[in-house]
């Protein structure tokens, strides 16, 4: 795809990381996405494939079952290939059948993050030209069917009852649709019968809509090769086997976990988990300890959560901290924290890949120090996401590892390891561009196919990228300094009865808003004045960790948590006027 010119950002001597292999790159023509869910149902037939946490199971050739009835449905209401077919509902076995049925009959999907407003849903369906739409039940709820006018079918995902048909042949379809499958495969339908669409790596496969936080949603095209790219990506460098257990709690609305929970997965004939209501640290301790996963991906939040609420306290007193530093004495302590954190998650899986927002730096360090496997994934929806990974065993501190394969990564500064500059990138896992949105595609993608991220970041002279914080975020005083929010609110974070806090530039100041962490304050007998207290101590011994230029002047409590995007990270936008 070509793009129109636009100004170069000016690049100095940029440190490279050689990690692209162009060769690698024209080998990509012979793969294919769709042969690695074709291979995996056949392959893994008889295996249990998709369940619903504490619901029901589909085995892989139920879900080739399902898929077959579902192109069914697509040929008989007129559905070609290259049409856009929505799903927008929970996590569940049926989002998984719907979102692989369109891709094997050649239609582009579009997947609609359920906690998406009705206006933006509706938005999206439109924007889109989707001609079909799948929805779960609470989706379902809040939505205006005749604000999609576009739309010739809605389907209800839980059992694929037909909601809304503006075409006759969709309403066929779906009444005969057990008739039709009967005489196509008169004699059971066997994996012989699987015959998918033969993707081409450029061809557009999903429109992944950004989280539209600031305005309405960009489209991003994602094409088959960068699905390709990444699940390859998944396979070199995880150990999940047929059989294997992984638990899928990220949104599938969202590429992070599309990929990692779910494509990569099925993809490997694993065992897929959908936990169907949101993973709060009692469900997740619950669920892990039964299924046992062997992956785990997530963002920073919970394993935050997590750690400091059900480890951190086991070695919150002099003797602990004192043991943790001392080399020799302390292996067996560390030994012992490890287990209890491993066993929070199930106690079997090989590697945490976290990812979506910065990672609380404190409870990295500790992590680090037991031993515990975890790993940092940066990336981004434009790259369908994986950017920058590595394994937890080799992962340097605050890192978010080294370019992945079949990418190519730059700092866009003058000295990258010791000044930040802009993350650029491009490569396989490239999207094609946003749907019906040059002028957007033009000012992030340039003329020689560099992605710039809007991210800063540092890299090493081995190659390690270290990210500092979003561009747009930071903040410049009027002495010119450059300060990084998410730096200080990450020591901020760590310190007594804070569950989140933002720094913003208020008047020429630093002020942290905080939502403290009510419950645990209760628990040991504060009042809100005790809290107000500990706040303001907070910000005290906080400052005694920054420079002269970063101090916080202020600090305003927040009673409610603050609104976050589907990753997980605060909606920054919204608090950046914030009075008092």
């Amino acid at each position: 795809m070509l793009f129109p010119p636009k100004s170069l950002h000016s690049l100095h001597k940029p440190l490279y990381l050689h990690n692209f292999q162009p060769n690698v790159q024209l080998n990509i023509m012979e793969q294919s996405f769709i042969a690695y869910i074709k291979n995996s149902i056949k392959e893994n037939w008889d295996l249990d494939a998709l369940t619903d946490y504490k619901g029901a199971t589909l085995q892989y050739k139920d879900v080739a079952r399902k898929i077959e009835k579902l192109h069914i449905i697509f040929e008989a209401s007129g559905i070609k290939k290259g049409d856009k077919i929505a799903v927008c509902g929970r996590n569940s076995s049926h989002w998984g059948v719907t979102f692989l049925a369109t891709l094997t009959y050649g239609a582009v999907i579009v997947p609609i993050l359920h906690e998406f407003k009705a206006d933006n849903v509706h938005n999206i369906v439109n924007h889109s030209e989707a001609k079909l739409l799948f929805v779960g039940d609470q989706v379902w709820e809040n939505l205006n069917e005749s604000a999609m006018p576009l739309l010739e079918g809605i389907f209800m995902m839980t059992d694929f009852t037909l909601l809304v048909s503006r075409n006759e042949r969709v309403t066929y379809a779906r009444e005969h649709l057990n008739e039709m499958f009967g005489k196509k495969f008169p004699k059971n339908f066997r994996k012989e019968h699987i015959d998918y669409h033969k993707d081409q790596p450029e061809e557009l496969a999903v429109i992944n809509y950004t989280s539209g936080t600031t305005s309405y949603s960009k489209g991003v095209m994602l094409p088959y090769r960068s699905l390709w790219s990444n699940i390859a990506y998944c396979h070199e460098m995880l150990p999940v086997r047929p059989g294997d257990h992984i638990v899928s709690m990220l949104p599938l609305g969202h590429v992070f976990g599309m990929v990692y929970d779910f494509l990569y997965g099925f993809s490997a004939g694993a065992h897929l988990y959908f936990l169907t209501r949101m993973p709060s640290p009692k469900i997740i301790a619950q669920s892990f300890s039964e299924i046992k996963p062997r992956v785990i991906s997530c963002v920073p939040l919970i394993v935050e959560k997590i750690i400091k609420k059900n480890i951190l306290p086991l070695i919150d007193n002099k003797i602990g901290k004192l043991l943790l530093r001392m080399p020799i004495v302390n292996d067996k302590i560390k030994a012992d924290m490890r287990k209890k954190a491993m066993d929070v998650f199930g106690g079997n899986f090989d590697e945490i890949i976290i990812g979506g927002a910065p990672f609380n730096a404190d409870v990295e360090r500790f992590l680090k120090q037991i031993g515990f496997p975890y790993t940092i994934a940066y990336g981004m929806t434009e790259c369908g996401p994986i950017i920058c990974s590595s394994r937890w065993e080799t992962l340097k501190l605050a890192s978010c590892g080294k370019a992945t394969t079949r990418m190519e990564v730059k700092i866009d500064s003058p000295d990258p390891q010791h000044v930040a500059g802009e993350i650029i990138c491009r490569g396989s896992n490239l999207m094609l561009g946003y749907y019906k949105n040059a002028e957007a595609t033009s000012q992030i993608i340039d003329v020689n196919g560099w992605l710039h991220t809007g991210d800063l970041a540092t890299m090493d002279a081995d190659g390690y990228v270290t990210v500092r914080g979003r561009s747009k975020n930071m903040l410049l005083t009027s002495s010119g300094q450059n300060i990084y929010p998410e730096e200080i609110e990450s020591k901020l974070n760590n310190m007594p009865y804070v569950s989140e806090s933002l720094i913003v530039l208020q008047h020429d100041k630093l002020v942290a808003l905080i939502y403290p962490d009510f419950d645990d304050a209760f628990a040991h007998g504060l009042q809100q004045t005790d809290i107000e207290k500990a706040m303001e101590a907070n910000r005290n011994e906080l400052n005694l960790l920054l420079p002269a230029y970063c101090q916080i002047t202020k600090v305003k409590i927040h009673f409610e948590e603050f609104e976050k995007t589907a990753k997980k990270s605060i909606k920054r936008f919204m608090y950046q006027e914030a009075k008092g």
